[in-house]
């Protein structure tokens, strides 16, 4: 579903990735980890089609990119540092925004879904401005789920959820990657990132330094590997 090779960008003089090489399956979740500034950010806004690469070959959904960028939009879902609400919308009026941009012919039956999926159904005439950090996440979540993308972005998605989102959000995605969708997200939690995915990869340098089935490791000897591969 994803399929990245030599992959290169800068920010001015700055080279962040280096000859990025990366793929992800369909119905499987794949975390990426990585010191900061490693450029996990870097690579999400790429495939995300919010920034060109520099070099190398991006193929989304058998799109390639920057080419078909916008045949890319229409079949992700992103979930980015910013929640990308409305604060004067309601949750309701939110996700009928973003139904209307995707061209959702009868959405409310879905938006209904999603608001009891992330469990927002109580305060879905509220103004996101009075929602909690972890309210507003797990709406951007539902935002990112509204078209059925085949491919779902997570950057650092589990900031500001407490124990109960986060348990909420880990069903959701193996819901996603049971449905076919191909899961990504970055993470700086080893054990539960570890736990979640099919797949680890450890970003170091502005290079892929590690990539292997999570199965292949326990929490104590990934932990040591990601060490000796970041170092």
């Amino acid at each position: 579903m994803i399929a990245i090779s030599a992959l290169t960008r800068s920010f001015g003089l700055r080279p962040v990735l280096r000859g990025v090489d990366f793929a992800a399956e369909a119905g499987t979740i794949t975390a990426i980890f990585g010191p900061n500034g490693t450029g996990k950010s870097t690579l999400l806004r790429v495939v995300a089609t919010l920034i060109r690469p520099g070099s190398g070959q991006v193929s989304i959904a058998g799109y390639p990119l920057p080419s078909q960028s916008e045949a890319v939009r229409g079949v992700i879902g992103a979930v980015l540092h910013g929640p990308l609400l409305y604060s004067e919308l309601s949750a309701d009026e939110n996700l009928r925004f973003y139904a209307q941009l995707y061209d959702l012919a009868a959405p409310q039956p879905r938006i209904d879904e999603l608001l009891e999926r992330v469990g927002l159904t109580r305060r879905r005439k509220d103004p996101v401005r009075v929602y909690s950090r972890g309210m507003q996440q797990r709406l951007a979540v539902a935002r990112a789920l509204l078209h059925r993308p085949k491919v779902l972005l997570l950057d650092e998605p589990y900031t500001g959820l407490d124990p109960a989102g986060t348990a909420l959000l880990d069903d959701v995605l193996r819901e996603q990657a049971r449905g076919g969708a191909a899961v990504v997200l970055t993470s700086h939690d080893l054990a539960h990132g570890l736990a979640l995915a099919d797949r680890v990869v450890v970003l170091a340098r502005g290079k892929v330094q590690l990539a292997a089935p999570s199965s292949d490791f326990t929490p104590e000897t990934f932990a040591a590997r990601y060490a000796e591969v970041v170092a």
